[in-house]
C-alpha cells in the first residue's frame, strides 16, 4: 500500500531530511475504486509521452473525500483532464496530485512526460542497452503516469504502445496481445489488455528489439499457453534451462497446489540493468539476465539451479501475490513468504529435498538470523517502516517461509493442500493480509493458531535450550524458549515451536521413529520409557523450525550424529555443531593444548566417515564437508574479533587438510574422473571437487595450486573452472595471475561471467583482497550505473570478513565511500549496503567504533535516500 506520501497515515511534520514513519496499525481503505485503468505510451528512449485513463468510482467502505490523491515521483505533468474536460483547479501536495471529484463516478485523463535514459534509480520507465523496461514494485509506476499507487487498488488494464519499429520492433505488455499493426513514418503499435484486475505495482511493458525462445504449455484444462523467453540475439542459445524450468513450473503448481495459468500468453523478458532479481508482473515477468541465460561454459550449477528456483518462484506468484495480492506493504510476506516456500518445495522435489534444504537453512542463516540480532530487526510483518524498499528482507521472505513451513508441518501436506485451495478460494481478486492467511489455515487444516501468530508480531530468532537427562529406563527432554529483546520489543512471549525428534539407541545406531513435538510454553518437559542407556538425541530434525538450538551434550554424541544420524539435516547439523562448538572454545578464553587435540580429533572423526561413506552421495558429502561460515560463526559470539576468528578457521581448515591429504587428494582424483552431465552423480561429483580443493589449498598450497591450474586448464563446465580459480584466487603465485587473465580474455564481453571475475577476487582469501578490490573499483569494465556489477564486487567484499574486516577499518572506509556515491544514482541498490556497518554492536570496541564512524559520516550527507536514510538512522540508533 502506498501511504508514503498520505498526511493521514504519517508522523507529522518530518524535517526535511527526515521520511515520514509510515504504520500499519492506520491504514485506511482507499476512497475510489478504479475498475479500468487505460493507457497510452508514446515511446522513446530520451523521452517518452503518457497518456492514462482512469475509470473511478466511490468506494462504499471508505470516507467520503470529494478528492483523489494520485501519487507522482518525477514525471512532468502536462495536463489533466475530468471527464473529458480540461480542469485547471488540481494543486500539488509534495509529489502527489490532488484532483477535485464532486460527484460518485468520474473518468480523469492525465497526460505526463518522462525521461526513460536519465531514470538511473531503474524504478518506473527506464532504459536499458537501448531497451525500454520498466519495474513497478513497490512504489515505481507513480514515476511513469500519477495514480493510487498502492496494492489495494485493483484495476484492468488496456495499454497502447506506439513507437520507432526499427528500434523498438518488440512492443510487450501485460496480459494478452489483442492487436498490432504499423503506422506511418516507420512507427507501429501494439494493443493489450489485461482482463485480470492487479495493483499498479504489477504493471509493466518492454520495447526493444529481442528475440524469442518460443513453446507452448497445455494446462490441466486444456488450454494452450504460448510461452516466450526475449532475450537480445547472441543470447538466445542460452534460453533453453530457462524454458524447460517454466514448464516444469507450470507442471509441478498444477499438480502439487492445483493452480493453472489464467492467461493465452507467458512472456519472460531478460534486463541486463535490473534492481531485482526478477519481478512478477502479470504475464510479463522481467527478469535480470542472471536468472534466465545459462550454458555449461558460461554457470556454475548452482546458476542451473538458482534460475529454475526464480522463474518457478516468479511464476508461483501468479496465484500467490497477483491473483491474491497484499492489502498494503505490511502485508508484504503474505506474497514473498508464501511463494518462497513454494519455490523452496518445487527445487526439493527437482533437485533432491536434503541437500536442497541444507542449503536454504544456510541462506537463512548467513542473512535472516543477522537481521534477527541487529540493528534492523523487525517481524515478518513489520509494523512500520520509512521506505518499503528496505523491507524487501531475507526476515519477510525467507523467516516468512520458514513461518508458513511450520504451519505446514503442524498440518500435514494434505491438510495444508486443503488450507491453500481455501485461501484461494476465498481470497481470489482480492487484496488481503496474513490474518487472512493464518484464518484459512486454521479454517482449511483445523487448526489452532492463536498463538501462533505471535510468530508475525514477534522480532528475533528464538533460542531452544536442550537437556536430555536418564534414569532408570526413562529419558527426560527439558526444552526452554527464550526470544531475545529486539529494538522496539524488550519482552516477548513464548511462541509455539514444532520440533521434530528422534531418540538414537547409542548401540543399535537406530530410532523407534520420529515425532513432531510443539513448545507452547517457556519449559515443557518430556519423557521417553524403555530406554536402558541413555539414548542420543536428534532434534529439530529436517530443521522444523528456525530457532536456534542450544543443547548441551557430550561431543561423542555429535560425533555419532554425523556419522550416522538418518536424517539428512541433522547430520549436517551435528557436523555444524561439532565445528562451531570447538572454534567458539577456542575463541573464548582459548583451549589448552589436550582440549584442542580432543576437539580436533573429534572433528577428524566425523570427517573421516563423511569421506569414507560409500553410502553417501556426493551431493550430500559436500555439504558435510563443508565449514561454517565466518559470518555464521560471528553470530555465535556476542562479541566478535573477525581477524581472531578468520586465523581459528583457517587453522582448522588446514589441519584437517593435512590429516586427510591423501584421502583428499584420492577423492580429487575420483571425482574429477565423472564426465560432466547435469545428472545428480556428476553435479555432486563437482561439489566434492571443489571442497577438496579447499582443504588441499589451506593444507599444501604450492602443491594445490598446480592440481588447480590443472583442473582449471582441463575444465569444461563453469563450475569446474570457477571452483580451480577460486582456490587460485586465494593463493600467491603465477598460476594465480595466469588464470585470472585467462578467465578475463576468454569471457570478456560476457557481462554475466565477467560478474563473476569480479566476485572471486572479491570473496578471496588473498592477504592482499582489500587491494584488489580498490583496484577493480578502476577497473575499465566497472560501472556504478549496473547493479549487477556493483553487487558482483562490493556484495561479495562486504561478505567477505577477512578483507571487510581488516583492523586498520579500511574496509569501512570503501564500503562507505560506495554507498554515498551510489545513492544519488541508486538508492535502492545503495541502501542495501548498509547492513555490513550496521553490525558493529557484535564487534570488538576497536572495529565497532571505526563501524560506526563510517554510518555517521554516511548519515551526515547533506543529501540523502529516504531508502539510504532510514537504515543508516536505524544501524545508528
Amino acid at each position: 500500500m502506498d501511504v508514503a506520501r498520505n498526511p493521514e497515515m504519517a508522523d507529522a511534520a518530518p524535517t526535511p531530511h527526515e521520511p515520514p514513519v509510515i504504520r500499519r496499525e492506520d491504514y485506511t481503505p482507499f476512497p475510489w475504486l478504479v475498475p479500468e485503468t487505460r493507457l497510452h505510451f508514446d515511446l522513446g528512449l530520451e523521452a517518452t509521452r503518457v497518456v492514462s485513463k482512469l475509470t473511478v468510482a466511490r468506494n462504499a467502505k471508505a470516507h467520503r473525500v470529494d478528492s483523489i490523491r494520485l501519487n507522482g515521483d518525477g514525471a512532468e505533468l502536462a495536463s489533466v483532464k475530468v471527464d473529458g474536460e480540461p480542469i485547471s483547479d488540481w494543486t500539488m501536495d509534495g509529489d502527489d496530485l490532488i484532483v477535485p471529484l464532486s460527484g460518485d463516478a468520474h473518468e480523469i485523463e492525465i497526460a505526463t512526460e518522462i525521461a526513460p535514459s536519465a531514470n538511473s534509480q531503474l524504478m518506473g520507465l527506464y532504459a536499458s542497452n537501448g531497451m525500454l523496461c520498466t519495474q513497478c514494485e513497490a512504489e515505481g509506476f507513480r514515476r511513469i503516469t500519477f495514480y493510487p499507487d498502492r496494492p489495494d487498488v485493483l484495476s484492468t488494464y488496456r495499454v497502447r504502445m506506439e513507437g520507432d519499429a526499427q528500434q523498438f520492433p518488440i512492443l510487450l505488455c501485460n496480459g494478452n496481445k489483442e492487436t498490432e499493426g504499423a503506422l506511418d513514418g516507420g512507427r507501429h503499435f501494439a494493443e493489450w489488455h489485461d482482463p485480470w484486475p492487479k495493483p499498479s505495482y504489477l504493471f509493466a511493458m518492454v520495447a526493444g528489439d529481442l528475440v524469442a525462445n518460443s513453446s507452448t504449455f497445455t494446462t490441466m484444462s486444456g488450454r494452450q499457453v504460448e510461452l516466450n523467453v526475449w532475450v537480445r540475439e547472441g543470447d538466445l542459445p542460452r534460453t533453453e534451462h530457462a524454458m524447460e524450468s517454466l514448464k516444469k513450473s507450470m507442471q509441478w503448481d498444477e499438480e502439487v497446489f492445483g493452480r493453472e495459468y489464467d492467461l493465452d500468453l507467458f512472456n519472460i523478458v531478460a534486463v541486463s540493468d535490473f534492481n531485482m532479481g526478477a519481478m512478477e508482473n502479470k504475464g510479463l515477468n522481467v527478469f535480470n539476465t542472471k536468472y534466465v541465460l545459462a550454458d555449461p561454459d558460461t554457470a556454475t550449477d548452482a546458476d542451473f539451479d538458482a534460475i529454475e528456483g526464480v522463474i518457478a518462484h516468479e511464476y508461483f506468484h501468479n496465484w500467490s501475490g497477483n491473483r491474491v495480492t497484499c492489502r498494503d506493504w505490511f502485508q508484504l510476506s503474505l506474497k514473498e513468504g508464501f511463494t518462497v516456500l513454494r519455490d523452496q518445495l518445487f527445487s526439493q522435489d527437482m533437485q533432491g529435498e536434503a541437500v536442497k534444504r541444507i542449503e536454504d537453512v544456510r541462506i537463512l542463516r548467513s542473512a535472516q538470523f543477522p537481521e534477527d540480532s541487529g540493528p534492523l530487526a523487525h517481524p515478518i510483518r513489520p509494523d512500520s517502516y520509512r521506505e518499503i524498499s528496505n523491507f524487501y528482507t531475507a526476515t519477510v521472505y525467507n523467516k516468512g517461509a520458514e513461518v508458513i513451513r511450520m504451519m505446514r508441518s503442524m498440518a500435514g501436506p494434505k491438510a495444508f493442500r486443503q488450507a491453500t485451495d481455501l485461501y484461494f478460494d476465498r481470497h481470489d481478486g482480492e487484496a488481503a493480509t496474513c490474518e487472512d492467511f493464518v484464518k484459512a489455515m486454521e479454517d482449511g487444516a483445523g487448526l489452532d493458531l492463536s498463538q501462533f501468530r505471535l510468530w508475525y508480531s514477534q522480532a528475533g530468532t528464538p533460542k531452544v535450550d536442550v537437556t536430555l537427562s536418564h534414569e532408570g529406563d526413562i529419558a527426560t527432554l527439558t526444552l526452554r524458549q527464550t526470544v531475545p529483546a529486539t529494538p522496539g520489543q524488550p519482552a516477548k512471549l513464548p511462541m509455539p515451536i514444532p520440533l521434530r525428534i528422534a531418540l538414537f539407541d547409542r548401540e543399535k545406531g537406530t530410532h523407534a521413529g520420529e515425532q513432531l513435538i510443539v513448545i507452547d510454553r517457556a519449559e515443557k518437559v518430556l519423557s521417553f520409557e524403555g530406554f536402558a542407556a541413555a539414548p542420543v538425541l536428534s532434534i529439530n530434525r529436517g530443521y522444523t523450525a528456525p530457532v536456534a538450538i542450544e543443547r548441551h551434550v557430550p561431543r561423542e554424541d555429535l560425533v555419532f550424529l554425523a556419522a550416522q544420524d538418518d536424517d539428512s539435516f541433522a547430520r549436517y547439523e551435528a557436523m555444524q555443531e561439532l565445528v562451531v562448538g570447538h572454534l567458539v572454545a577456542a575463541l573464548g578464553d582459548g583451549l589448552s593444548d589436550s582440549d584442542r587435540e580432543a576437539g580436533q580429533e573429534a572433528i577428524a572423526s566425523a570427517f573421516g566417515a563423511i569421506i569414507a561413506d560409500e553410502a553417501l552421495d556426493d551431493s550430500m558429502r559436500g555439504e558435510l564437508m563443508m565449514l561454517p561460515s565466518q559470518t555464521y560463526l560471528m553470530e555465535q559470539m556476542l562479541v566478535a574479533d573477525p581477524g581472531r576468528i578468520h586465523v581459528e578457521r583457517e587453522s582448522l581448515k588446514a589441519w584437517l587438510g593435512n590429516r586427510f591429504l591423501s584421502q583428499l587428494e584420492a577423492l580429487h582424483d575420483r571425482v574429477s574422473a565423472v564426465p560432466y552431465s547435469m545428472e545428480s552423480a556428476a553435479r555432486g561429483a563437482r561439489k566434492v571437487k571443489t571442497q577438496a580443493l579447499v582443504y588441499l589449498a589451506a593444507a599444501a598450497p604450492e602443491a594445490t595450486a598446480e592440481r588447480a591450474w590443472d583442473q582449471f586448464n582441463a575444465a569444461d563446465n563453469m563450475t569446474d573452472r570457477q571452483g580451480a580459480l577460486m582456490v587460485l584466487a586465494g593463493l600467491e603465485g603465477v598460476d594465480r595471475t595466469n588464470a585470472l587473465l585467462d578467465f578475463y580474455n576468454r569471457y570478456q564481453g560476457n557481462e554475466l561471467v565477467i560478474d563473476k571475475w569480479f566476485t572471486l577476487q572479491a570473496l578471496s582469501l588473498h592477504p592482499d583482497a582489500l587491494a584488489h578490490v580498490k583496484a577493480l573499483a578502476k577497473h575499465k569494465d566497472f560501472t556504478l550505473r549496473n547493479p549487477n556489477r556493483v553487487r558482483s564486487l562490493y556484495m561479495a567484499f562486504a561478505g567477505n570478513p577477512h578483507a571487510f574486516h581488516v583492523a586498520s577499518g579500511e574496509g569501512y572506509r570503501v564500503l562507505a565511500d560506495l554507498i554515498l556515491a551510489l545513492d544519488p544514482i541508486n538508492p535502492q541498490t545503495a541502501a542495501r549496503f548498509v547492513p555490513a556497518l550496521g553490525r558493529w554492536r557484535r564487534m570488538e570496541p576497536g572495529r565497532a567504533a571505526l563501524m560506526r564512524t563510517e554510518l555517521e559520516r554516511i548519515a551526515a550527507a547533506e543529501t540523502l535516500s529516504r531508502d539510504t536514510f532510514e537504515q543508516v538512522t536505524r544501524s545508528l540508533g
